[in-house]
């Protein structure tokens, strides 16, 4: 997902806008549900979603679940010989235990979370990592708390009103624990998770109403949040940057929070080192990454920013993406 590569004449359109938003709230959200809160036909949704996911413009998935983690979720930085960005970026996409990886704008960093436990953690970091030649330093940081990150996130094309309408419930119960058909239905969604019923009943080969019972379940446990891929200059949004914040540890809980309600962000974790937050946001330009800084950072008294923008996006939510040069 090359920012830089994507014709302004390619944006969507304003209806194709508010259909990905409305993915972006309940990735399983059946068509005729938003037909009708978005006002149009059922025959236009159709249609129009056809296209977006059929073209790989969009592409739904689960969000990758930490909680059965052991170490939980780690921010990776790491600085690499020119010439190599593409070479240890796909690496670290080819990982399954690796679902978010960007390349920073100047060619010598790659970005990327992973989600492992302590033994395969351990593996790639002082194992893998560093018999890398090109790895010049690797930063890592841990996640000690998600005020939001990218299954939260949704353009903003939708008014209030229609968002609660499609949000799906929150859950009701503690994550519940699985077994194999559960870990089959989940590997199915996480590959795509619009599938219908029918179609994971005939790939899991359990029958229909066994299949929506355990979805109904593991929904009811928060497992089943989605997350729409979509480059972001489609939707007008040029700029994608992280920004390691320096907070006062009293004050961790009031930014993290202020900054997950804004429209423009897209992701606030806590972290371990030296700065305590990181924030990710689109931008439609520099210029309005600048006012970001200035009008929303500033006032909460954020001390110190870092601003590293992301040039590519080479993999999101688990989903590897095709790079439009190349295609």
């Amino acid at each position: 997902m090359d920012l830089d590569a994507v014709d302004p004449d390619d944006r969507l359109d304003e209806l194709d806008r508010r259909l990905v938003c409305a993915l972006q709230i309940d990735g399983r959200a059946e068509t005729g549900r938003i037909a009708e809160v978005l006002g149009v036909s059922a025959r236009t949704v159709t249609r129009r979603l056809a296209r977006l996911l059929g073209s790989g413009t969009v592409t739904v998935v689960l969000m990758p679940d930490v909680r059965d983690r052991a170490v939980g979720a780690l921010l990776l930085r790491v600085r690499v010989l020119r010439g190599k960005v593409e070479t240890v970026a796909h690496a670290l996409a080819a990982r399954p235990d690796v679902p978010f990886v960007d390349i920073m704008l100047g060619g010598s960093e790659v970005s990327a979370v992973v989600l492992t436990d302590a033994g395969s953690r351990d593996r790639l970091l002082y194992g893998q990592l560093p018999a890398t030649g090109a790895v010049l330093e690797t930063d890592v940081h841990a996640v000690l708390h998600a005020f939001a990150d990218a299954g939260h996130w949704h353009s903003g094309h939708l008014a209030p009103e229609q968002v609660a309408a499609l949000a799906p419930p929150a859950p009701t119960t503690v994550a519940p624990a699985t077994d194999a058909l559960d870990r089959s239905l989940l590997d199915l969604l996480g590959r795509d998770a619009r599938r219908s019923h029918a179609s994971l009943a005939a790939a899991s080969g359990a029958p229909e109403s066994t299949v929506r019972r355990r979805l109904h379940r593991l929904a009811a446990g928060g497992l089943l949040r989605t997350h729409a891929t979509v480059d972001p200059r489609l939707l007008g949004m040029a700029v994608d940057a992280n920004l390691w914040l320096d907070v006062p540890p009293g004050r961790l809980v009031e930014v993290g929070t202020a900054l997950a309600g804004h429209p423009q962000v897209h992701g606030v974790l806590a972290t371990s080192g030296p700065t305590g937050l990181m924030a990710t946001v689109f931008c439609e330009d520099h210029a309005a990454l600048f006012r970001f800084s200035t009008e929303v950072l500033g006032p909460l008294g954020v001390a110190r920013a870092e601003t590293a923008i992301v040039a590519r996006a080479v993999k999101r939510a688990g989903v590897r993406l095709v790079d439009p040069v190349r295609r």
